[in-house]
């Protein structure tokens, strides 16, 4: 059963303190490059379409914050192709892949 936590009215997920710790990363660097382009977050947060009260939210890392929000403040910053980064490395799905294929193999020379 997963355990579910209230946050300001919204349930979220209760988080491994490792994936708190990669959101509050994720939320730390889109508050930098926010900085880094002198872009304030009222302009980013009209931009994404959004309060800036959700724009803080995300900047902090919150995990209530819907995954649409963060994907539209990166496109407001011009970092939407990192999106593409999601997931494209599955090593473990690529591992387990292979050796089901190789114990097809195995099982057919039988």
């Amino acid at each position: 059963m997963t355990k579910i936590s209230v946050v300001m009215g919204k349930k979220a997920p209760a988080l491994l303190p490792k994936v708190r710790k990669r959101l509050n990363q994720v939320g730390e660097q889109i508050r930098l490059a926010r900085l880094r382009r002198n872009y304030t977050a009222e302009i980013v947060a009209e931009r994404s379409g959004m309060s800036r009260d959700t724009l803080r939210k995300i900047e902090k890392g919150e995990p209530n914050v819907n995954f649409g929000s963060y994907a539209s403040v990166l496109h407001s910053l011009g970092l939407d192709k990192d999106l593409d980064l999601l997931a494209n490395e599955d090593s473990l799905g690529r591992n387990l892949e292979d050796i089901k294929t190789i114990s097809r193999k195995r099982a057919r020379r039988k």
